[in-house]
C-alpha cells in the first residue's frame, strides 16, 4: 500500500488568473479545507471531515487556523552562483556585473565550489518555501550539473542552463557561439525531462553574446522547441542605450533577440521594465512570458515594472527574487516590494494577487502550471504553510484582522523565514539540515 498524508486547515486555491478577473471570483481561502498526498502528488482536496473520513490510515498533519497552506513558491529568476554576493553595496547593473558578479562567477570555475554554492542556495530558498526555481547558472557546465545533482538529491523541480557570453565579460566567463551551442545541446540530451528538470537556453543578455551566438542558440532552440530560452531584456537605460550602440540595425532591444529566432511562446524575459510599444506588442504575439523583479529593480535603481499596463495585454508574467541582484532569499519579501511598485505606480496588488503571482503566475510563466503552482488533483505535492502570526509584531496585526486575506496581507508585509511553518517537495516534509 502506498502512504498517504493528510494536511488539514485553511487551504489556498484557484480557479483563475486574478489579473484577467475579479480576484474575489476565482481566489478562495478554504477555512476547513484538507489535501491529500501521494505518490508525490496531490491526490485528492476537500473538506477536513470528508477526507478524514475517506482515509482513515492516512498520516495526517493538522495545522491551525492561524496558518495557510499554499502551493509552494516559484521564484522564476534568479542566479544562484550570486549566492554569497547578496547584498553588496548599491552599484548599478553594469558595475554590479563587474565588481561583483564576473569575480564570484569566476570562482564556480572549481565545481567543489559550484557545488557547495548550489546546496546552499537550494537550502536558502527551501527555508523560504520556495519549492520551484529558474536560474542562471555560470558558462562552465559543471556549474550546471551542480544545480542539478542538488535539485535531485531534495526532489525538486528545477529550470536551468548554462549561462552563454562571448564578449564583455572577462576572459575566463567567455565562451564561443561553437561551444555555447555544443555544451548547451550536452547539457539539454544530459538533463532536460530527467525527473524534475528543465533546460533553458540562456544567453546572458545582448551585450555579453554577440549576434553569432544569439544565432547559434537560437539554432539550438529550433532543434529542442520544448525547451525554455531565458534572458533579460530592457532592465535599465543605459543597458539599453548599450545595446543600441552594439546593435545600430535592430528596431529595439527585443529585436536583437527577435532577428535570431529568440523569441517565442516558450520564451522568459526578466525585468522588461523600459519597454517600447513595438515590444510590448510583440511579446503579447509571441506569447511570451515575463519576469517581475521588484527588489531587484529597486535595489540597483532600475525602474517600475508596469504590471498593470502588461497584464491588460494578457502577458504572462511571474515573480522572482533575481538574487543575487535582488537583496531577499525571500518571496514574501518579492511580494512586498511587489505591492511597493504597484504603490508608486498608483496600481497597488491585493494580496490574493500577490500570492498568485509567486505560485500559479510564476509556474505559468515557466510552462509548468499543469505540475505546480496550484493545489489540483494530479499536480505534483510542493506545497508551502504559512503561519499568519510568525512574530509578535505579525501576531498583533493578525489579531486585529476582519479576515483571512488582512492576516495574509500582513505576513507578506512583514513576513521572513520564521513565518515558513513547513514546506513539501514532492510530497516530502522538508527538514531544514542541521
Amino acid at each position: 500500500m502506498t502512504s498517504k498524508t493528510l494536511l488539514t486547515g485553511p487551504l489556498l486555491r484557484y480557479a483563475g488568473d486574478p489579473f484577467r478577473a475579479p480576484w474575489q471570483e476565482v481566489i478562495g481561502i478554504d477555512t476547513d479545507g484538507a489535501v491529500l498526498l501521494q505518490d508525490g502528488h496531490i491526490a485528492s482536496l476537500g473538506t477536513r471531515a470528508a477526507l478524514i473520513a475517506a482515509h482513515p490510515q492516512a498520516k495526517h498533519v493538522r495545522y491551525s487556523d492561524s496558518h495557510l497552506i499554499c502551493p509552494g513558491f516559484v521564484d522564476a529568476h534568479v542566479h544562484y552562483p550570486q549566492t554569497a554576493i547578496i547584498a553588496s553595496w548599491g552599484k548599478r547593473l553594469i558595475d554590479w556585473l563587474n565588481d561583483y558578479t564576473f569575480p564570484e562567477e569566476m570562482r564556480l570555475s572549481d565545481p567543489t565550489y559550484a557545488a557547495r554554492i548550489a546546496a546552499r542556495y537550494l537550502d536558502l530558498t527551501l527555508a523560504h518555501g520556495t519549492t520551484t526555481l529558474a536560474s542562471y547558472c555560470t558558462i562552465h557546465p559543471h556549474s550546471v550539473d551542480a544545480l542539478f545533482d542538488a535539485a535531485a538529491t531534495r526532489g525538486q523541480r528545477i529550470v536551468a542552463g548554462k549561462t552563454c557570453m562571448d564578449r564583455n565579460a572577462p576572459e575566463g566567463l567567455r565562451d564561443t557561439a561553437q561551444s555555447a551551442y555544443d555544451d548547451s545541446k550536452a547539457l539539454i540530451d544530459r538533463w532536460h525531462g530527467r525527473g524534475r528538470a528543465t533546460y533553458a537556453i540562456t544567453p546572458r543578455f545582448s551585450p555579453t553574446s554577440t549576434p553569432e551566438q544569439l544565432a547559434a542558440l537560437g539554432a539550438l532552440w529550433r532543434a529542442y522547441p520544448d525547451c525554455l530560452m531565458q534572458t533579460h531584456l530592457s532592465e535599465q537605460t543605459d543597458e539599453i542605450a548599450w545595446v543600441e550602440d552594439l546593435h545600430p540595425q535592430a528596431r529595439d532591444y527585443l529585436d536583437t533577440y527577435e532577428t535570431q529566432g529568440l523569441i517565442g511562446e516558450r520564451a522568459v524575459f526578466g525585468h522588461a521594465i523600459h519597454l517600447k510599444p513595438r515590444e510590448i506588442d510583440r511579446i503579447a504575439e509571441s506569447g511570451a512570458a515575463l519576469v517581475h523583479c521588484p527588489t531587484s529593480n529597486t535595489f540597483i535603481g532600475s525602474g517600475l515594472f508596469d504590471m498593470a499596463g502588461l497584464t491588460r495585454q494578457a502577458i504572462p508574467v511571474g515573480l522572482a527574487t533575481d538574487t543575487g541582484g535582488g537583496s531577499s532569499f525571500s518571496m514574501l519579501r518579492t511580494m512586498a516590494a511587489a505591492y511597493e511598485i504597484g504603490q508608486l505606480r498608483g496600481t497597488p496588488l491585493h494580496a490574493a494577487q500577490l500570492i498568485w503571482l509567486a505560485t500559479a503566475g510564476s509556474a505559468r510563466s515557466l510552462h509548468l502550471q499543469d505540475r505546480i503552482g496550484s493545489l489540483q488533483p494530479g499536480n505534483e505535492a510542493d506545497l508551502t504553510v504559512l503561519d499568519l502570526a510568525s512574530t509578535p509584531a505579525i501576531a498583533q496585526r493578525a489579531a486585529m484582522a476582519e479576515d483571512i486575506w488582512e492576516s495574509l496581507f500582513a505576513t507578506i508585509m512583514m513576513g521572513d523565514d520564521r513565518a515558513i511553518a513547513d514546506v513539501w517537495v514532492g510530497g516530502q516534509q522538508w527538514r531544514k539540515p542541521n
